[in-house]
């Protein structure tokens, strides 16, 4: 019961400081911002909102004004289970691409906001 307190309240600490150091958006011209907004219509982020390594990736979507869906993993029954028939396993952040009739699962902060910067960055 402690450790649950403990726990809520780190998390609570965490988005705190997210809320309150979040990065400013990348500017884009109309266009390109367009461009950006149709291809992130095939990524969805399933995460826990007080993860912070769920934080850090959403983060770094808004650094890099990119709008994913995002999926409550932990509150929403139908998106965890839909996390774990498709991902194969309850973790998060797990970020779902669907492209050329294919969907890949990639897990794990560091490798989605590289995949991400590589994708979205030069636009």
């Amino acid at each position: 019961m402690l450790m649950k307190a403990v726990r809520v309240g780190l998390g609570q600490l965490v988005i705190a400081g997210d809320f309150l150091t979040r990065p400013s958006k990348k500017k884009r011209s109309p266009e390109a911002q367009a461009a950006v907004d149709a291809s992130a219509k095939a990524l969805t982020l399933y995460q826990f909102h007080a993860c912070p390594f769920c934080v850090k990736t959403r983060r770094a979507m808004r650094r890099l004004n990119v709008p994913v869906a995002l999926r409550d993993a932990k509150n929403n029954e139908p998106d965890r289970q839909a996390l774990l028939s498709g991902g194969g396993r309850i973790k998060v952040p797990c970020l779902r691409i669907e492209e050329e009739g294919q969907t890949v699962w990639m897990y794990e902060s560091k490798v989605i906001i590289d995949y991400l910067e590589k994708r979205f960055s030069a636009v």
